[in-house]
């Protein structure tokens, strides 16, 4: 019996006892991972290591109740006492007539590498610490992974769906910060998926060197020695902040709560001409359908600046009215500009260049104030030193329509491909 045969009986199984405990309508899926890695611990190589792991999802409706749990025991004593504690669960959850599973929806879906090459991993590791070694010898990498990772899903549902899946990917992280002497910088991370790793060097991939030479430079920082409203060059990193905000305000809750400040604008400009956004959901490393069992298709957010539809699951549709559209955990890229990088910044007469964007709770105008951090000064177009305990404000929408430039450089970790955007109007202090 091979493994997908296998998760198919264990997740009939587990549907076939939803229903005969009493659920009206059930989503079981059954996902088996293996993982390869080695792992990097204060600059050396340190434990290789395969593990392998199985779960259960279940979710149950019953009279418009919802309920959901996950379980790591598949024997039949563990996943009945699991249903039965579900049903109870159930019977207590508020009532609501959006609750449902997905019906009719069948793939079956291969994508990226099924087997790990354990020698390419440790190539990657040296790869990467003699990069270290040569060129960033401040910075300490606290933490770091070469990793293959493999994934077998079966998700049923009663209303007819059943998805497959194996999918395979690599995956390189790097943690860290730099020293010297008694000083330190923040700590910085970098990290990412792709179907394979041996076409570049590990410092070139995910923007690994990057981070790794932008750290070594911010041992030594200072704070600002006045207020002023000035530009911010966002790195592919702060950009995925501003990015996780922009889906929010697309998707269920802001939608459901009626605060998302675009609900009633598909069809209109929302972001300077020069933004466009669309879904990337087919690389690996990006689970190809929803965890309420639907296949997403392609998406496209954003043409020159307007809004074509929004991102509502289908408990957000039955909810609002809206158009249902299923979108992945991941997976979004932005187009790129005609500028460099590099002439980003040397149109900046004064502001910074951000690593990351700590927004807090924006208000639900999109107002916000936070620290930039892993960032560093432009003054007159040039790059100065490293700045610390410095924040910006000013409104996240604004920002969109702020937007100067947009990078022909982008940086793909996988389950983004984002550039470098330029944006005018921010409050520093």
């Amino acid at each position: 019996m091979d493994d997908h045969t296998s998760l198919r009986d264990s997740a009939e199984q587990a549907l076939a006892w939803m229903k005969s405990a009493g659920f009206d309508h059930a989503q079981a899926g059954v996902s088996q991972s293996a993982m390869t890695e080695l792992n990097i611990t204060l600059n050396e190589p340190s434990l290789m290591r395969s593990t392998e792991l199985r779960k259960l999802s279940l979710v149950g409706l019953l009279d418009g109740r919802r309920a959901a749990t996950e379980l790591g025991a598949l024997d039949e004593a563990s996943v009945r006492e699991a249903i039965a504690q579900l049903f109870m669960a159930a019977r207590s959850a508020p009532q609501d007539a959006a609750n449902a599973v997905s019906c009719g929806q069948q793939a079956q879906i291969e994508r990226g590498p099924a087997e790990a090459d354990a020698g390419l991993l440790a190539d990657k590791v040296a790869e990467l610490l003699q990069f270290r070694a040569q060129e960033t010898p401040r910075m300490m990498i606290e933490e770091g992974t070469a990793s293959h990772q493999r994934q077998d899903t079966h998700l049923l549902t009663t209303g007819g769906s059943e998805l497959r899946c194996r999918r395979g990917w690599y995956e390189m992280t790097a943690f860290g910060s730099a020293h010297e002497g008694a000083r330190t910088s923040s700590f910085n991370v970098a990290a990412g998926t792709s179907a394979e790793l041996a076409s570049r060097p590990a410092p070139d991939w995910f923007g690994i060197g990057d981070m790794l030479r932008d750290t070594s430079q911010q041992v030594d920082t200072r704070p600002l020695d006045r207020k002023f409203v000035g530009e911010v060059v966002l790195t592919p990193p702060a950009v995925e902040d501003l990015l996780g905000w922009l889906l929010g305000q697309l998707s269920d809750t802001a939608l459901i709560s009626g605060s998302s400040l675009y609900r009633e604008r598909v069809g209109q400009i929302v972001a300077a001409p020069s933004l466009g956004l669309r879904s990337r959901f087919e690389v690996p490393g990006v689970a190809p359908f929803t965890a309420d069992g639907f296949v997403p298709g392609s998406v496209e957010l954003l043409r020159d600046g307007r809004l074509l539809t929004l991102l509502p699951s289908l408990y957000g549709s039955r909810r609002t009215g809206l158009p249902h559209v299923p979108v992945a955990e991941g997976g979004w890229e932005i187009s790129p500009g005609e500028r460099s990088r590099g002439d980003l910044v040397a149109r900046v007469a004064r502001g910074a260049v951000v690593g990351r964007l700590s927004m807090g709770m924006p208000a639900a105008n999109g107002d916000f104030s936070g620290v930039i951090k892993n960032s560093f000064l432009v003054e007159s177009g040039v790059v100065g030193t490293a700045l610390s305990e410095v924040m910006i404000s000013g409104n996240i929408a604004r920002m969109l329509q702020d937007l100067r430039a947009v990078s022909r450089e982008r940086i793909d970790t996988g389950a983004t491909l984002l550039p470098w955007l330029q944006i005018g109007g921010l409050h520093f202090s």
